[in-house]
């Protein structure tokens, strides 16, 4: 609900009333499972509840995608969606850093390659704050697609060291 203020123009402008509650609160972890559930081709869907947040697990072509979630409510609770694509080391990583530089400049939307540990990896992460289910759809949909698109080529081109 919304209730009319005056502005010094003399002019209705309409505020966001807060007594009222939101017509409708996005449940995102329905919404994470909707967008799993459509991808997951092999019935390979794992999930795991815990007081820090939830983990899914799935399988997209090639690829295991993780999404976790920390939490639904605080602003700082995030949605972090990863799939490995290579393990390290590799030849020529010089040769694959520049690789992953370039493909994240023109090939990752909203995702990015990133190195953790020993993998190379195709990720995301956005706060919960606003999330809607689009956001949610898009960010999962991304990493599992490029992630399943570039895993084959970079293992061929960037051999076990």
């Amino acid at each position: 609900m919304q209730t009319p203020a005056q502005t010094t123009a003399d002019q209705d402008v309409l505020l966001p009333d807060p007594n009222s509650t939101p017509v409708m609160e996005i449940n995102l972890i329905e919404a994470i499972e909707t967008v799993i559930d459509s991808l997951d081709s092999h019935n390979s869907a794992m999930v795991s509840h815990a007081n820090k947040g939830n983990l899914w697990k799935f399988q997209y072509g090639s690829v295991e995608v993780f999404v976790q979630l920390t939490g639904t409510h605080q602003d700082d609770d995030v949605l972090t969606v990863w799939a490995k694509v290579l393990t390290l080391p590799v030849k020529n990583e010089t040769v694959l850093n520049r690789k992953l530089l370039e493909l994240n400049w023109s090939t990752t939307f909203e995702a990015r390659f990133a190195i953790t540990e020993s993998s190379v990896m195709v990720m995301t992460t956005r706060s919960v704050a606003d999330l809607s289910p689009a956001e949610i759809s898009r960010a999962i949909t991304i990493v599992a697609g490029i992630a399943d698109e570039q895993d084959d080529p970079l293992q061929a081109e960037f051999v076990p060291a």
